[in-house]
């Protein structure tokens, strides 16, 4: 009986095996960085020992500590599958490593990578999640996929400069952006062509890695799928006082060793009070974290409209779009929300943003007979994910730099929440992985229309990797505030 030798690959801490599936090389769980336990819990990732002999790469590693997700009703539940140990990985799909187990690459040319970050708020999410599973974008384009985990919540954005530590989450990303560069030449990569993506929380942050003076030279071009750019960097003042409350609620207050303490209180208690945080700073229509990336701390030196005018962007090829009803994904399950009248939804639009009232009244012109809560979502997906996501995209493209827009518009057949095109939907279409998305009120049931739209999606995102352009005919070239050059996909 013959047997296929599973692959090997050469990383600087030492071989990884992993296995093929459907002619892919798939390598799950490899540590970029050290456990971030004990003295490294809270601590600037640091790369990772050496180990001996080939070590298994077939399954992904644990996610990170995290509470459940609050977008659970729109994508599916998941079980729970933290520890914090191991928890700093990336997984590797390439088709251009041979079967035989030999290892160091083929004699192929070097492929694209795309390194993807995965949402969640910045409070939860996984790359080894089989949602983001990277063999048939990997197939599909030719290209190799990167996904990665990233500290989330108190372990990630906790904001205690005077003690060192600020934006983990970030550091941890450029920690994945250099293990890349140093070693994907290993799994048949081309270290210069390197494509940084994400989706939601993963999109603002490639978003500020492409911009970022030490990220920025290693990207080549960048995806952003719903980024959040309406919600601007966390300012330090809050980020101060939540980091001093969040220490209050675990007794830690006046601690003469703080980060000691920090360090010794179970992750589980961590979780809790990171929680209690989060239901205190709750209000209808705040979708913001309790901890998020912070301004003027690491890997954050500006907001990305700085970044823009500063020519941070300059000569990155872009592919970027939102879905049509982005916020359904946090209003639709929130009474506070369908409770709200005209004047309480108008005075949280006006807390917004300077213009937002008068942009409430015109929203409410044009939708008439719509409910305050379907006027202030519809608005609030303009505020926080689409003006930002355009203005990017006019930016790029006025300079002369190839960008794409999309906009998703695909609605499940059975929407019984009324949902629609909501936040996270093109995911299953974007990595071809409808299957893993088992009773997922955004997907709905597959059907052949849905895989055959997968197919389209996925071939055009996995060909702006490799070229630049995506690989569909009915894709064009945006153009600056012409809405007749964003691709729609239903």
């Amino acid at each position: 009986m013959n047997i296929t030798p599973r692959p090997i690959a050469e990383t600087e801490s030492g071989s990884v095996q992993g296995i093929l599936e459907d002619g892919v090389a798939a390598f799950r769980g490899i540590p970029y960085a050290a456990s971030p336990i004990a003295d490294l819990r809270f601590a600037a990732p640091q790369r990772h020992p050496k180990w001996s002999g080939p070590r298994d790469a077939s399954a992904a590693g644990p996610s990170v500590p995290q509470a459940a997700s609050r977008l659970e009703a729109v994508m599916g539940a998941r079980t729970p599958d933290w520890n914090e140990d191991g928890s700093l990985t990336v997984n590797v799909w390439t088709p251009n490593l041979p079967g035989d187990g030999s290892g160091g690459g083929s004699a192929r040319r070097a492929l694209p990578v795309l390194v993807w970050f995965h949402g969640g708020g910045f409070t939860s999410g996984s790359g080894g999640w089989a949602w983001y599973d990277g063999r048939n974008l990997a197939a599909v384009g030719d290209i190799i996929v990167v996904t990665a985990n990233y500290r989330v919540g108190p372990l990630g954005y906790l904001y205690l400069p005077e003690l060192g530590v600020e934006n983990l989450g970030v550091q941890d990303q450029e920690a994945v952006l250099a293990w890349v560069e140093r070693n994907i030449g290993a799994f048949g990569g081309d270290p210069e062509a390197i494509t940084v993506g994400g989706q939601s929380a993963g999109a603002f942050s490639s978003t500020y890695l492409a911009a970022s003076p030490t990220t920025g030279p290693l990207v080549k071009r960048v995806i952003t799928q719903s980024a959040p750019l309406g919600l601007e960097p966390q300012d330090p003042g809050p980020a101060a006082e939540h980091a001093g409350r969040f220490v209050e609620i675990l007794g830690l207050s006046g601690s003469l060793d703080l980060l000691g303490g920090l360090r010794a209180v179970p992750v589980e208690r961590l979780l809790a009070a990171y929680g209690q945080l989060g239901g205190e700073l709750s209000a209808a229509g705040n979708v913001a974290p309790p901890m998020y990336p912070v301004l003027g701390a690491h890997g954050i030196p500006v907001t990305w409209e700085q970044a823009l005018a500063d020519g941070r962007l300059d000569g990155k090829e872009l592919l970027t779009g939102t879905t049509r009803n982005e916020m359904t994904s946090f209003y639709a399950f929130d009474p506070r929300i369908k409770a709200l009248t005209a004047e309480q939804a108008r005075a949280i639009a006006a807390g917004q943003i300077a213009s937002g009232a008068a942009r409430y009244d015109q929203t409410a012109a044009r939708l008439r007979n719509a409910a305050p809560s379907e006027v202030l979502t519809e608005l609030d997906t303009a505020i926080v994910f689409r003006d930002g996501t355009l203005a990017v995209a006019d930016h790029q493209a006025a300079a002369g730099y190839a960008s794409y827009v999309y906009q998703w518009d695909y609605v499940p057949a059975d929407d019984p929440a009324h949902i629609r095109a909501a936040h996270c939907g093109e995911l299953p279409f974007f990595f071809d992985t409808i299957d893993t998305y088992v009773d997922s009120p955004m997907l709905g049931k597959p059907t052949t229309e849905i895989r055959e739209l997968a197919a389209v999606f996925s071939n055009a995102a996995a060909a702006f990797v490799a070229t630049g352009r995506p690989a569909d005919p009915r894709w064009q070239p945006y153009e600056p505030g012409n809405p007749a050059t964003v691709r729609h996909f239903a």
